[in-house]
């Protein structure tokens, strides 16, 4: 989209508004009255000044057109819902709004100004003043010429002027004449005989001169003439010497006089001129006004619709813009010349398009690398002996993967991958897999709390019951919309814990073997001592009764260390029955530490027991065996300690649906490596331990739903962690029974 160039319309614009100035020139130039063509002196001009109106009401008649034309098309463009034409329409309404008012009172107030002006022009004390004004020059005029001849008379009368005419003897003549030079007020005296000049008087020029100056028939005539010389005016008067020749006064009049006397003949016959014109003017000046009051609402309607497409040319080039973005063209940019924000604007769409096209390009990227990706996890799972199942939120499968197929051979699924709607009962029949779907929902509840979690299951295949390693991972969306999914991995662990088991049997007979070896050294020393007493005694030679009796008493000693050892076995090999129901884990922990009043010397207890724990369904003797274990180890790890402190606390985790028990001390601690393997059946750090207590606590919690973990204490010792679940989030955790899921290392 390239910047439009200059076209004919804009042309048009351009000659209409020079046409338009030159206009609003001559009707101000008409209002000042200052130019002489529009005073009309004569017909020909009022007929120019008739002219003049006739153009002013074309032109008016011409903008009223071209404005209403403007009018017109905006709603026309509205109408047809043009880009921008709404706010044209708004830009032009407000405009005349704004102006409407202010120039209607300005053409009302300029008319009843130039309606009042005019009644002023035309009033009666104006009639009176040229009236008068008239009179008052002729007064002067009659004042002067009296003045002029009334001093030729004085002069013409005197004995010495008759006589001077008589004798012809006119130098005598000129001191008569000096005798009325006060009168004379700085004027000349003629003496005329036969036409010519006899005697002067004061006389500005030569007689010659004088002669060529004078009026015609000055000397024939004896009305007052008005005459120039030298250029200043004089006031020309005569008088006879009886039938001898004349006497000719010129007196001088002020500066301008005959100009003065001109300029208000003038503007007598002006006014006259212009009060016979009245209407017209009047007519005149109010298309004026109404030309200039259209001349501005065109021009605040022009001005706004120019103003408008300042804005909506760069506006509707944005929309086009954004409308081909929209369809995929990446590629578009905004070719518009605009200024100050609007540039800005224009340059910011056309750097997010950029930035669009590049994002395009970066995610058509990412889009081929993550099909890649995909395209070799999908290689992964396919190739791995790992059984892969994916659930929804909802509960249902949504894909498996080959290694399922071939460990479970569902019949609902046979194509690896396939995007199912089936459900884990479907997978796992209750007919041909009892209890395995719950136990895998059971499992990714606390995976919702937990975020993974591991179980060992007994699956039937094939005809044949697999061990089989369940893991359940969930995967969290945002924590607006939570929504679970969960990935679960099945792994065959038959080869695996036949081999473990047999490698546990193993170090069980060796462990046991070596246990009772132990006691059966001292039985076999103390009965063959017996034995060589009792020859003894037969051949006469006397036995040791205390001898035999200590004998006696080492055999029920290793006899009973025998007997514990079968016990712990035992306890381990077969569980007594559980009989879960809900309790108070607060009132548990405090009857497991009522086991050991008195028999704690010098250990600081600390009970931080949480008030807001709710009831969790569990054994209470198998969880209250749970934490005298935890307690009685940590009383033993705290000898030869000189801080000698054990914690017991409970505390609620809401986030995951369980409460959480505490049992640490400030004892020695456990090393890294102790750590994998301190739940593991005969490994004990006890000298005289069987190994077999920790043991028992962890399969006492598996059998509850919960978990125990290992931690330093700080600064010193041991924190042991203990989760249950609470039934009213995650349900009644499943209590493993005789007969059920269990796992056991007695034949």
């Amino acid at each position: 989209m390239s910047a439009p160039a200059p076209t004919r319309s804009r042309r048009k614009l351009l000659l209409l508004g020079v046409g338009i100035a030159l206009l609003v020139f001559v009707i101000f130039s008409q209002a000042a009255f200052n130019l002489k063509f529009l005073r009309p002196d004569s017909l020909a001009q009022t007929f120019v000044f008739a002219a003049l109106s006739a153009l002013i009401f074309m032109a008016l008649v011409a903008l009223i057109f071209v404005l209403l034309r403007t009018l017109l098309k905006l709603y026309l463009e509205q109408q047809q819902g043009a880009a921008g034409s709404r706010f044209r329409s708004k830009m032009v309404l407000g405009a005349l709004v704004l102006s409407f008012g202010p120039v209607i009172a300005m053409f009302l107030f300029a008319y009843g100004l130039m309606n009042r002006s005019i009644d002023k022009w035309f009033s009666q004390p104006i009639e009176e003043v040229h009236g008068r004004s008239a009179v008052v020059a002729e007064l002067l005029n009659n004042y002067a010429g009296l003045n002029a001849e009334s001093e030729a008379r004085a002069i013409a009368s005197s004995a010495s002027t008759i006589k001077a005419y008589r004798t012809g003897r006119f130098d005598s003549l000129a001191d008569n004449f000096r005798e009325h030079e006060i009168p004379l007020q700085g004027g000349f005296a003629l003496a005329f005989r036969g036409g010519q000049i006899e005697a002067s008087y004061r006389a500005p020029a030569p007689w010659s001169v004088l002669l060529a100056a004078l009026p015609n028939n000055a000397t024939a005539q004896n009305k007052p003439r008005l005459f120039t010389l030298n250029n200043r005016e004089y006031m020309l008067g005569t008088a006879p010497v009886e039938d001898l020749g004349h006497v000719a006064v010129a007196m001088p009049l002020p500066d301008n006089y005959s100009a003065a006397l001109n300029q208000l003949d003038q503007s007598e016959r002006r006014y006259r001129e212009l009060r016979r014109n009245n209407k017209l003017i009047r007519q005149t000046y109010m298309q004026a006004l109404l030309l200039i009051t259209l001349l501005v609402l065109f021009g605040t309607t022009w001005s706004a619709i120019a103003l408008s497409k300042v804005v909506t040319r760069p506006v509707t080039a944005l929309a086009e813009g954004t409308q081909a973005i929209s369809s995929g063209k990446l590629d578009y940019r905004v070719q518009v010349r605009a200024g100050d924000e609007l540039g800005q604007l224009v340059a910011s769409f056309n750097s997010m398009a950029v930035e669009l096209e590049n994002n395009r390009c970066q995610l058509q990227d990412a889009n081929v690398r993550l099909e890649e990706r995909r395209l070799h996890m999908a290689t992964i799972l396919e190739s791995i002996p790992t059984g892969v199942l994916s659930l929804d939120h909802m509960g249902q499968v949504t894909s498996v993967n080959a290694a399922l197929i071939r460990m479970f051979r569902p019949k609902e699924v046979t194509q690896p991958g396939a995007q199912t709607k089936l459900r884990l009962t479907d997978l796992f029949p209750a007919d041909e897999a009892p209890n395995v779907a719950e136990e895998i929902r059971r499992l990714t509840r606390k995976a919702g709390r937990m975020g993974t979690t591991t179980s060992q299951l007994e699956i039937p295949s094939g005809g044949r019951n697999l061990e089989v390693g369940v893991t359940v991972a969930s995967l969290t969306g945002s924590q607006q919309h939570r929504r679970l999914a969960y990935v679960i991995v099945f792994e065959d662990l038959s080869d695996l814990l036949k081999a473990q088991k047999q490698a546990a049997w193993r170090e069980v007979a060796q462990r046991v073997a070596h246990e009772i070896k132990n006691p059966l050294t001292p039985i076999a020393l103390s009965a063959e001592r017996i034995k060589r007493h009792v020859e003894r005694g037969m051949r006469g030679e006397g036995a040791s009764q205390e001898v035999i009796k200590g004998c006696a008493d080492t055999i029920g000693s290793a006899v009973e260390t025998v007997r514990k050892l079968v016990d712990e076995f035992s306890t381990l090999a077969r569980f007594p029955q559980s009989r879960p129901q809900l309790a108070d884990l607060n009132e548990i922990i405090l009857s497991a530490m009522a086991l050991f009043d008195g028999r704690l010397t010098g250990v600081n207890m600390q009970l931080n027991l949480a008030d807001d724990l709710p009831p969790v369904m569990v054994d209470p003797e198998g969880i209250k065996r749970v934490v005298a274990n935890l307690v009685d180890n940590a009383a033993e790890s705290l000898n030869g300690c000189m801080v000698r402190e054990i914690r017991i606390g409970t505390v609620l985790l809401e986030s995951r649906d369980a409460v959480e028990i505490e049992v640490a001390d400030t004892g020695t601690g456990v090393t890294a490596e102790t750590k994998e393997k301190l739940f593991l059946p005969y490994f004990s750090t006890k000298a005289r331990g069987t190994g077999l207590g920790l043991a028992i606590v962890a399969r006492i919690l598996e059998d509850h739903g919960g978990s125990i973990r290992i931690e330093d204490n700080h600064p010193v010792g041991t924190r042991f962690l203990i989760e249950l679940p609470v039934p009213g989030q995650a349900g009644r955790p499943e209590m493993a029974q005789n007969g059920g899921k269990n796992e056991t290392f007695a034949g």
